[in-house]
């Protein structure tokens, strides 16, 4: 290939920078982001031409714009860009030229690029978790101005007994106009939320992925639901091990000479993955299957790491369930 391109995205402008095959920059110009300035630097370069850039903020306009156009898109690993985190000169013209060179050089720390199906399956999964979490911030919030006024009853304040209990009290103002706003939110919530939880399971229905992984314990439909758009192409990974390594679930490791120390998990790779995980580990530990390894890990290490050590040997069974799926249909994702 005669050209290589390295684009340092940002969130609304984006350094280009074009290198020949023997490393001199012919282009190197920042541009406002969008179809028609990106493709007035690089829309006159040889289709197939290949194009480096990081994982940042907002990438997936470019690699729809570079899968259209005929270019080669490659989405660089940023925490493994050392020649770009390490650098004593760092500035856009020079994080985009060295994402070229490395191209170049097939010194490229790659990151696997998700096809648009599984993007927007992560999106609408995302979403439905973020609707949950702010449904949960809001009912927090109506529990912390009822213990104000020391208000307090044994069932739940958001059935329909509860939003009865919750009209007869006798609040002061402000506090009866906060509770009264906040329940307009959460009802408006509502409707989102149930909207997405018919239409997510009805997806995952005669999918063998989602049926091999509700066996396990703790996962439910929408767990596996997370766990297959998360992962992915499950073939990327040759063992389970690399998988719960990706996933952040591994201890990370300080070795010299004859010293090892083991740390806390590296928190690496999907944050999504890592939170359904520890989630069904919850309901997992107390399984038959997982009861006596967890019950052995929380005496010796405490409750939380032996919930996460869980989650981790979830994640291996996980991985080994998806892969007999793969090798019986023969594609990943194969219905």
């Amino acid at each position: 290939m005669s050209v290589y391109v390295g684009i340092d995205v940002h969130r609304k402008r984006s350094q280009i920078a074009v290198v020949n095959h023997g490393g001199a920059v012919q282009v190197n110009r920042n541009v406002p982001n969008g179809v028609k300035t990106v493709l007035s630097v690089i829309g006159d370069l040889p289709i197939g031409a290949p194009v480096a850039f990081e994982a940042a903020y907002g990438w997936g306009w470019l690699v729809e714009l570079l899968e259209d156009y005929g270019f080669e898109p490659h989405l660089v690993h940023p925490l493994r860009c050392k020649a770009i985190a390490s650098a004593r000169l760092k500035n856009d013209k020079v994080d985009a030229a060295t994402l070229a060179q490395l191209l170049r050089a097939d010194l490229l720390p790659e990151a696997w690029i998700a096809p648009l199906d599984v993007r927007q399956q992560r999106a609408l999964l995302r979403h439905r978790c973020q609707l949950v979490r702010l449904r949960t911030l809001l009912r927090n919030r109506v529990h912390a101005v009822l213990a104000d006024h020391g208000c307090d009853r044994p069932g739940g304040y958001f059935t329909a007994p509860g939003r009865a209990w919750l009209e007869g009290l006798d609040l002061p103002d402000a506090s009866r106009r906060v509770v009264e706003d906040l329940l307009v939110l959460m009802d408006a919530l509502k409707e989102p939320i149930d909207v997405l939880d018919r239409q997510l399971p009805a997806q995952a229905r005669g999918d063998p992925r989602i049926r091999v992984l509700t066996q396990l314990p703790g996962v439910g439909t929408l767990t596996a639901l997370v766990i297959v758009a998360e992962v992915g192409d499950i073939t990327r990974f040759p063992s389970a091990r690399k998988l719960t390594a990706w996933a952040g679930l591994t201890p990370t490791v300080r070795g010299s000479d004859l010293t090892v120390r083991h740390g806390h998990i590296s928190k690496q790779g999907s944050d999504w993955l890592r939170w359904i995980l520890c989630e069904a580990a919850q309901t997992a530990k107390r399984s038959p299957e997982f009861a006596a390894a967890y019950q052995r890990l929380a005496h010796r290490r405490g409750k939380k790491i032996a919930t996460t050590a869980i989650a981790r040997r979830l994640l291996a069974r996980a991985y080994h369930l998806l892969r007999a799926v793969q090798d019986q249909c023969g594609q990943p994702g194969v219905r």
